[in-house]
């Protein structure tokens, strides 16, 4: 029976080419007994070391090599176009650890120095690199095979004594490939020629490209979408046939069996290769201390006493203690260096006014972290527990992940990088892969289907960012229909097969690597050919192994938003610090016990403002607790916190030992760290023994489990505990292990949601203004965030061109929209209009303004958008009429400036004083109304003037009980009143033949998507029209993740006019006693009319004694429907007695 071993293989790494995944890739390999496996992607190493992993769990021998592109001359020589810029292909194998080495570098420099279309390399490099590599002439695009078909056959056999000189005569091989082609016969039989002259070692592949042959077809396909063409263009790159695929030893020794030795030579290269890549662990670079320290570990501890006295004016023993706790473990695990160089780099962000987060993850739990200002949270003062962050028992490297202002994160990035050199710090790479949704999309485009069918198929998909495609076939039935349609069935099976291959390569968004020596001496680099930046080609799970050292530097708008709030408040006079924000403040925790947390960090998700009316939190405390419980799992527990916390039900506690530890969260265990303390009091395990059972519980392995508890039980026992109640503890403790959330984390971030917070509860505008510049790139959020701000109460003026600012200002407690809001006026616009007005005061009118403005950057674009979007509407123009006049402006403004120019320095003009002409506008009538709105909304993203519902305003308001701007409080399949603005409408075919539509639809607060049947399309067609109001009864649907609404009718507004109603008054039945209007009832009550969103003001009439009643009106936010079904909801309620309409 044959042996071989394939040595020229492309995984789906080689992106958008290489269709064999790497797993699938070495499993097959196996399956055949093959002894050897390569890999050999297209100019990368991204997948060497899953590949090496994967070939050393399944014992075959991982060969690393890479298939190079060679520049023809220079690497260097960037002068000729894609076409004419010829590059060679040629394979390298590492044979041992140094050739690995050079495969680093040479892979690295290809990017870094040699990318031009192909990260390529050229023979200088390889001069320099060769050592341990074994190298082959690689396919017909290689250079040999490429002179051999140019006729050039004495070329191709210098070129080939070159490289065995270079490499050694037994390391270079002449490659042999047969798939049945022409040009392959011609040029094997002038390599085994060149091989026979010169006693060169020949060797037979495969340019496997994809696992088995019947993926030929998926390959194929998997080209158009990298090249971005369809399958029927002629024109296209694509392969001859369907031979490139993992063939079986005796195939192989079949088409072969005239050159036996080319496939003996794959064994023989097989054996030649013995790698063993190292993997060191995290290395630190060093850090450069003060001359007076003789450590690391020294200055670490006088930054650190220095950093306590700041901290704490007054020191108690439980501070100093701690701080020696922690300073003896740092430095016995070897990490000072590590603190020191986090402590680097935030100190230069801090001295350099970037705003830096107070901390995040476990790191917040270390008292010299809080010492150094690496965190700003205190450790003691939260009961934060730092085994939890170095756990002394588990040795295992710190990992402090740092939040920076989102606009500066870059600086300190460059920072870093210039402190350890560019050679040394670099991003890390990230893959993108073919998701169930992205790869229908991308094969029905390969496949020319059109693309609103493609759409609407993969809109079936559910919206999950695992969902696969078995698993939305399980959930969606139209899908397994839509597959046995002719029309898709190939679709389908395509998809399938590519479903989950890497796609493209993008950068971590917040990750950076820094090594203690070049990078390149422990991984590839790669260079983004759009940014420049450069990265790792391997990924962040494998580059600690590697010998490099991790860091997070993310940047979070939220603290942008805190920094541009207080720079607008400072506008006032008032100078407020962040840290100096008070944890007391009542307006704070008022607009949070009402839910009003909009736009309020980690707590502006509707079902957490429902959370926080319910529990009325009163401390910091409080929402470090309701962070760490709203999220899956713990959300079971939140009933139990607010029932305890509101004192509905009794505190309870596993043990009454325990209550030292669970009083502040009310019994709940809510904490990782809880976790731990419980087992420390109970089993009297240390905190680090406590940190690696929680780890282990988390688990959920019951054999895990069984091994734990053992221990854990005789523990307890010993310490006084009865067994029964050791066993109960253990098994309290079990879910919560998995559930719990690192306190930490929950406090740091619960911080910076409460300055939030404070900051929205007390300097609205501000806070509201600042918020619309985070998100001027979101027009959705950026149209959700000034409705919020207009339900608070705030007025968001128009941009003028003499009061706007290049972001939104506050002026008198208004908020003035920026420069930059408005699409298709750049920084540089924005921030030249507002200088040029503060260094030489208002714009007298538009002529003024573009003489001022001529160096700025205008064109007859951003002219127009500041001109629709009303930016001088208070200098009395009307829009039309400036858009009418722009060609002659421009023309006047070049001329004047001309003018003005050809008289600077004239010695004849010093004394002529005349005035240059001013522009005569020409009467212009203006747009009408509804042009003007939609200018607005297409230039800003919310009309400003009015709104093209304006007409239906009333029937909106009293009829409409469908809210799009919360559209997830919405009833999965009820029935609602919409009225609303027909902004896209499209027809398609079904297969049936019958046409059914999508469109969308928006109000004054927010927009959804529409679906039309076809029974319902017929009856609708007529006034489905865009851009016109239209009303209509339809069922919601957020079945497949994203929300819509089913029309069933249309109906009449005028009808609904004259059946809306205002107002929806309940009477409360008498109270016998004051347990009839207990608060579970009148929450109970409130919900029920919560859940009923509509337009009616709602009115309680409640019992008085003799007969009499009180009226009083719900707040003015609270706004209910009045359809019949939900007057018969709320008569239902205990409380009520009576429901009507007026």
């Amino acid at each position: 029976m044959p042996q071989f071993v394939h040595l020229h293989n492309h995984t789906d790494f080689s992106l958008l080419d290489g269709a064999a995944p790497v797993k699938a890739l070495v499993a097959a390999a196996k399956a055949f007994n093959m002894p050897g496996l390569a890999i050999t992607d297209h100019g990368n190493m991204f997948g060497a070391l899953n590949f090496y992993k994967e070939c050393k769990a399944h014992e075959i021998n991982p060969i690393v090599g890479c298939e190079f592109y060679v520049a023809a001359g220079s690497r260097r020589d960037t002068s000729l176009t894609e076409s004419g810029n010829k590059y060679w292909h040629f394979i390298l194998l590492a044979e041992n650890q140094e050739g690995y080495k050079n495969l680093l570098k040479l892979c690295s420099l290809s990017y870094t120095e040699g990318f031009y279309y192909k990260p390529r390399i050229d023979d200088e490099l390889l001069a320099q690199y060769s050592k341990g590599l074994i190298a082959s002439t690689a396919c017909l695009a290689g250079e040999i095979p490429s002179l051999i078909l140019a006729g050039k056959a004495q070329a191709a056999e210098k070129k080939a004594l070159y490289y065995a000189e270079l490499f050694g005569k037994d390391h270079f091989y002449l490659e042999l490939q047969d798939h049945g082609l022409e040009e392959q016969r011609l040029v094997n039989k002038e390599l085994i020629a060149i091989a026979r002259r010169n006693n060169l070692p020949l060797v037979a592949t495969n340019d496997l490209h994809y696992l088995r042959q019947e993926d030929a077809v998926a390959q194929d396909i998997l080209l158009c979408v990298g090249t971005n063409r369809k399958r029927d263009d002629p024109s296209r790159m694509r392969f001859a046939n369907d031979q490139f695929y993992l063939k079986s030893p005796e195939e192989m020794a079949e088409r072969f069996a005239e050159v036996p030795e080319a496939i003996e030579n794959t064994l023989k290269i097989n054996e030649m290769v013995h790698l063993t890549i190292d993997f060191p662990g995290p290395m630190l670079p060093e850090y450069a201390i003060p001359p007076e320290f003789e450590s690391n570990e020294a200055y670490l501890r006088h930054l650190t006493e220095e950093g306590l006295a700041a901290r704490y004016p007054v020191q108690t023993q439980e501070i100093k203690d701690r701080a020696e706790y922690e300073l003896g473990i740092i430095t016995k695990m070897g990490f000072a260096g590590y603190y020191l160089i986090v402590w680097d780099f935030i100190h230069w962000a801090k001295t350099h006014d970037i705003p830096v987060g107070p901390g995040r993850g476990s790191g917040a739990s270390s008292i010299v972290a809080y010492a150094l200002g690496i965190t700003d949270i205190d450790p003691l003062k939260y009961d934060l527990l730092f085994e939890r962050f170095l756990n002394p028992e588990r040795i295992s490297m710190p990992d402090f992940d740092v939040d920076f202002c989102f606009e500066r994160r870059g600086e300190v990035i460059d920072y870093v990088t210039q402190k350890y050199g560019s050679n040394r710090v670099g991003q890390i790479i990230t893959f993108g892969t073919l998701k169930a949704k992205a790869v229908i999309k991308d094969v029905a485009r390969a496949l020319d289907i059109p693309f609103e069918d493609a759409n609407n198929i993969a809109k079936l998909v559910p919206e999950d960012p695992k969902m696969t495609l078995s698993r939305a076939f399980e959930l969606e039935p139209k899908l397994s229909v839509l597959e046995q349609d002719p029309r898709y069935k190939e679709l389908f099976a395509i998809s399938r097969k590519l479903e989950g291959l890497h796609r493209h390569s993008s950068l971590h968004a917040a990750g950076i690597v820094i090594g203690k020596t070049d990078l390149t001496d422990y991984v590839p680099l790669y260079k983004d050919p759009k940014t420049g930046a450069i990265s790792t080609q391997y990924t962040m799970d494998l580059l600690e192994e590697c010998g490099l050292v991790k860091m997070d530097f993310l940047g979070l708008k939220t603290l942008t938003l805190i920094k541009n709030t207080l720079n607008l408040i400072k506008k006032r006079g008032i100078d407020l610090k962040e840290d100096d924000i008070p944890e007391d403040d009542a307006k704070t925790y008022a607009i949070l016990g009402e839910g009003k947390s909009t736009s309020v960090f980690q707590f502006e998700s509707s079902g957490m403002q429902n959370v926080l009316k319910r529990a009325k939190p009163t401390c910091i405390e409080d929402l470090i607790a309701l962070n760490a419980l709203y999220r899956p799992g713990p959300m079971d527990y939140i009933d139990q916190f607010v029932d305890s916390k509101n004192g509905k039900t009794p505190v309870t506690y596993p043990h009454p030992s325990l209550e030292k530890y669970l009083k502040g969260t009310y019994g709940v265990i809510v904490y990782q760290e809880q976790v731990m303390q419980v087992a420390s009091e109970v089993a009297g395990y240390s905190l680090g023994r406590a940190d690696l059972l929680r780890k282990a519980m988390g688990k959920k392995k019951p054999e895990i489990l069984a091994k734990e508890r053992g221990p854990f039980v005789e523990g307890a026992v010993a310490r006084g505990y009865k067994r029964e109640e050791a066993e109960k503890i253990f098994d309290i403790l079990t879910p919560f292990a998995g559930y719990g959330f690192n306190k930490s984390h929950a406090t740091a971030y619960s911080v910076v949601a409460y300055r939030t917070a404070y900051l929205k509860a007390n300097y609205p505008a501000e806070f509201m203004a600042a918020n619309l510049y985070n998100e001027i790139a979101d027009t959705d959020k950026l149209t959700a965030y000034i409705s919020e701000a207009r339900t608070m109460g705030l007025k968001v003026l128009a941009p003028d061109i003499n009061t706007s600012e290049a972001a939104f200002t506050v002026e008198h407690g208004d908020i003035v929209y920026g420069f930059l809001g408005i699409k298709g006026v750049g920084e540089g616009v924005a921030r030249a209009i507002e200088a040029e007005r503060r260094a030489h005061g208002k714009f007298h009118d538009i002529a003024d303004f573009m003489c001022r403005l001529t160096d700025a950057g205008l064109n007859r674009k951003v002219l127009e958008s500041l001109i629709l979007a009303g930016c001088f509407d208070s200098l009395g123009y009307k829009r039309k009429q400036l858009v009418n006049n722009l060609e002659g402006l421009l023309d006047w403004t070049s001329a004047k400036c001309e003018y003005e120019s050809s008289r600077q320095g004239s010695l004849f003009d010093m004394d002529d004083e005349t005035v240059y002409p001013g522009y005569v506008m020409t009467p212009s009538d203006e747009f009408s109304r509804q042009e003007l709105l939609n200018f607005e909304k297409q230039l800003l993203g919310f009309y400003f003037t009015g709104h093209p519902m304006d007409e239906y305003r009333q029937i909106w308001e009293r009829s409409a009980t469908f809210d799009m701007a919360h559209p997830e409080h919405a009833t999965q399949g009820k029935d609602y009143v919409v009225v609303a603005l027909l902004r896209e409408f499209r027809e398609i075919m079904t297969k049936s033949g019958r046409k059914m539509a999508f469109g969308l639809v928006e109000d004054y607060v927010g927009s959804i998507e529409i679906v039309v049947f076809p029974d319902a399309l017929e009856a609708a067609r007529p006034q489905l029209v865009v851009d016109q109001v239209v009303c209509m009864l339809a069922s919601f649907d957020a079945a497949r993740g994203k929300p819509s609404l089913q029309v069933k009718q249309m109906l009449d507004p005028k009808e609904l006019k004259e059946r809306s109603w205002r107002e929806l008054h309940l009477r409360l039945r008498p109270a016998a006693d004051n347990a009839n209007y207990a608060e579970d009832r009148l929450v109970e009550l409130r919900d029920a009319i919560y859940s009923l969103h509509g337009q009616c003001k709602v009115y309680f009439h409640v019992p008085l004694r003799a007969g009499k009643e009180a009226v009083v009106q719900a707040g003015e936010h609270i706004g209910c429907s009045a359809m019949d079904a939900d007057l018969d909801y709320l008569r239902s309620q205990v409380l009520v007695d009576d429901v009507w309409r007026d």
